[in-house]
């Protein structure tokens, strides 16, 4: 009697959070497994050459319950009460990337876990609790895209392995106690060789994949190539439902048709996983999904949706670590007419956020994507055009250590306003309606550290003042609805679509101030690496005659004698005296971008 007795109290002591999770989770996966099969049944599942296979599992429902139309529905419920969830990992040479299921918030205490195999085995214990564990801070977290956050992790410890690092992060109001993530997919994929963006664009998706390999500024055959696309986490063609074929392929982009059945219903591909695999077209053969990360999104934004007018002019550019170049190049480029900034920020670490909502707040109406892929210039370039078509007439290519100028105007003001203001977009806006230019190219004039020791207080455009005598390569402001669909760009210009042309501006009328050679202190930075796909890091013994690197520079970060003299051919103080006289404040003797001493 005494025993039955305390089976009973110990059947009745158990915690009621642990049914209470049974059951919802069953909720959910029930939930999820009608809405999948109403998705499945809802239209027919072949288009040419589409193939359907059928694959159900629990986790794939779910990740198709949390992207469809419904989810607005759901968010709160998703929050509070699905754990931590890390999708995937990706290991970079510096750290570990682990994309999340949850939208993170900056006040959460997240905590890097990495654990050991048991015993050698290969396998993992279902409680890591129970294991060896390290511990270390995250050394950041952000949102990524509306599905996923961001969290950097340092690299593991000797004798950790990367398949298992987890997280774990601290439960409100309970100090000591902690949530650990979850998630069955414990695969590493090394980013080099990785499927990790993809973006509706009508009744395509456009992929963003590494490791392809394919020729540098050239268009690719894109019939060796299939798009798959499905709900899991696998890296394996099992977990994929529909293969569609691609249309177009170049340098990290690949372009496929969507599916009919989701063609009829782009909402329902927000989420959707997208791998891509090479096709053997003789053989009628096709091999493995690359390894993938891509989740379908749409790019529109509610701006556009809600039918407002393109603005004439905006910008796009790729920074690393260049917070304190923003303020003067986004001022001083609002007062030419630039009226929209789509900031591609590749891992900065120097708080840009903070900067870029200061700049958004004071109606500079500025964007920060976060672009964590490393050596991806064009693709990311190539992701911006297909953003910003959206909202945009034209798009400027960029550096923020770049400056337009326009040496006629500039010199020769004419009428009663103020002299070069909204300069920029009215030159672009002369060609808005142009049957045939698509594109404006514009020289760029090297500067070098003109004398100086340490950066120059008011700003590059003041302090930099002796360039060399001829003009290094160009940039580009396109049109992005007249670009060729393969999206193929080499940086400083895009290939156009059939039958539109670029213009070259005139150097008396308009140049770019390339501050490319600034004091040491800030040049310096470059031999970190670079951004573009297909430029040398100027640390590895290589190309070491190309034009992107710094004439007589080696492969170490070592100040070259008489540095600040140097790329110093021709004084050219143009844009400076002309900032000089019209942009200072009369009362404060600041320029705009300068930050009062009070």
């Amino acid at each position: 009697m005494d025993s039955e007795q305390r089976r009973k109290r110990k059947r009745m002591g158990r915690p009621y959070s642990q049914g209470h999770y049974l059951s919802l989770r069953s909720f959910v996966l029930c939930l999820s497994f009608f809405v999948f099969l109403a998705f499945l049944s809802s239209d027919r599942f072949s288009i040419g050459p589409v193939s359907f296979r059928p694959v159900l599992r629990a986790s794939s429902s779910l990740t198709l319950l949390s992207s469809s139309p419904s989810s607005s529905i759901l968010d709160s419920f998703h929050d509070k009460f699905l754990p931590l969830r890390v999708e995937d990992r990706v290991l970079f040479p510096d750290h570990l990337l682990l994309l999340v299921s949850n939208k993170l918030h900056e006040s959460e205490e997240l905590e890097c876990v990495y654990s050991t195999f048991l015993n050698g085995s290969g396998e993992l214990l279902q409680d890591k609790r129970s294991q060896e564990v390290g511990i270390r801070p995250v050394l950041s977290t952000e949102p990524y895209d509306a599905l996923r956050s961001i969290v950097r992790c340092p690299l593991p410890p000797v004798n950790y392995s990367t398949a298992a690092v987890d997280l774990r992060r601290l439960r409100s109001g309970e100090a000591g106690h902690y949530e650990w993530s979850v998630g069955a997919n414990q695969t590493v994929y090394w980013w080099e060789k990785l499927a990790y963006e993809a973006v509706l664009d009508g009744d395509t998706v456009a992929v963003f994949v590494k490791g392809l390999n394919l020729r540098p500024h050239k268009k690719s055959d894109p019939t060796q190539f299939r798009c798959h696309f499905g709900f899991g986490n696998w890296g394996s063609d099992e977990g994929f439902v529909f293969k569609t074929r691609a249309v177009s392929a170049a340098q990290e982009v690949v372009r496929c048709l969507l599916p009919r059945s989701i063609r009829n219903n782009t909402e329902r591909a927000q989420g959707i996983r997208v791998a891509i695999s090479h096709a053997n077209a003789r053989a009628h053969h096709v091999h493995e999904p690359m390894p993938s990360v891509a989740r379908i999104h749409d790019t529109k934004s509610e701006e556009n949706k809600q039918n407002r007018s393109k603005y004439e002019l905006c910008v796009c550019s790729m920074v690393w670590n260049q917070a304190p170049a923003l303020r003067e190049w986004i001022m001083y480029h609002a007062w030419l007419g630039v009226e929209r900034w789509f900031i591609y920020d590749n891992n900065s670490d120097d708080d840009i956020d903070e900067v870029i909502k200061e700049l958004d707040s004071q109606n500079y109406n500025v964007s920060r994507q976060s672009w964590p892929w490393i050596k991806t210039q064009e693709a990311g370039f190539s992701h911006c055009a297909l953003r910003a078509r959206n909202e945009c007439k034209w798009v400027g290519f960029f550096d923020v250590d770049e400056f337009y100028y326009f040496p006629r105007s500039f010199r020769h003001p004419k009428g009663d306003g103020l002299p070069g203001q909204n300069s920029l977009k009215s030159m672009v806006a002369h060609f808005s309606s142009s049957n045939s230019i698509a594109e404006i190219r514009t020289a760029c004039h090297s500067f070098g550290p003109s004398g100086l020791s340490s950066p120059p207080v008011q700003g590059v455009t003041v302090g930099y003042t002796c360039r060399l005598q001829s003009p290094e390569r160009h940039k580009s402001i396109v049109r992005p609805d007249l670009l060729d669909t393969s999206l193929l760009n080499v940086v400083h210009h895009f290939q156009l679509r059939e039958g539109f042309r670029y213009l070259n501006m005139l150097e008396s009328t308009a140049v770019l101030n390339h501050y490319k050679y600034q004091v040491w202190e800030t040049f310096k930075a470059k031999f970190f690496r670079r951004v573009a796909t297909y430029v040398v890091d100027w640390r590895e013994d290589q190309n070491k005659g190309s034009k992107d690197r710094a004439p007589g520079l080696g492969t170490e970060a070592i100040e070259p004698l008489n540095w600040k003299l140097r790329f110093c051919e021709v004084w050219d103080t143009g844009l400076r005296d002309f900032i000089s006289a019209y942009l200072v404040d009369p009362l404060t003797g600041l320029l705009p971008w300068e930050r009062s001493p009070l």
